[in-house]
Parts: structure tokens; C-alpha cells; sequence
């Protein structure tokens, strides 16, 4: 079987990396952060999955086509708000599985960050 690979250009503007990728029915998404001009958690996870959001349609996918997703946070105390924004993107069954850890951030404003791997069927 031949899956064909296409790369995106980077979202933002860093020609090292690509937006995502997708090969055969796998959609591997990068990094994907957003809402810097506030330091509210909550603001900077909807900014995050709407940036996550964007990317996936650009691929022709949806937050139901997510199969694993991970998040990064800068502050484990942020970790029960952060894990609470998921309720406002997935439905209750449609949970993708996750990993969750924390980092420092290139960005010192970045509370967190999201990557994410979705399937869409051919």
C-alpha cells in the first residue's frame, strides 16, 4: 500500500516545521498555542483549540477525528482549569486519549500548548 505524505507550511512562519502532516489517513498536527496577551489559563487553552481547530479544518478534519492529544502546560497548579476547557471541544464519548505534562516554553508569556495526531478514514 502507498500512502501519500503531504506537509503543511508552518502557522507560524517557521520553515523548520510543518502545521501538520498527513499521511494516509493520520493527521499529525504540531504545536499549536495562542491567547499571549492574557495570563488567564482558560483564555489561553480556547485560544489554543481554536488555533487546533483551524488547523484541522485546513486538513479536513474535526475535533472528532482526534485520537490522541497532547497538552503542555507551563504550571501543574493550571491542570484541573486547563482539563476543563476539554469539555467545551469534545463531546463526552468522543474523548480523544491524552497525555499531559509540563515545560518551560520558548515564549514566556505561553501558559500551554497543544499537538495532537487525528484519523480520518479515506
Amino acid at each position: 500500500m502507498f500512502w501519500m505524505i503531504v506537509r503543511t507550511s508552518s502557522h507560524y512562519g517557521d520553515d523548520t516545521f510543518s502545521s501538520y502532516v498527513s499521511a494516509g489517513g493520520f493527521i499529525f498536527l504540531s504545536h499549536h498555542a495562542g491567547g499571549h496577551e492574557s495570563d488567564d489559563i482558560v483564555y489561553q487553552m480556547q485560544a489554543s483549540f481554536d488555533s487546533l481547530a483551524a488547523t484541522l479544518e485546513s486538513a479536513g478534519a474535526a475535533f472528532d477525528d482526534i485520537v490522541q492529544i497532547n497538552l503542555y502546560l507551563k504550571n501543574i497548579e493550571d491542570f484541573s482549569a486547563a482539563k476543563d476547557v476539554f469539555y467545551e471541544y469534545f463531546k463526552r464519548d468522543h474523548f480523544p486519549a491524552r497525555m499531559t505534562t509540563t515545560t518551560d516554553f520558548v515564549n514566556p508569556t505561553c501558559l500551554c500548548m497543544l499537538d495532537a495526531v487525528a484519523y480520518r478514514s479515506s
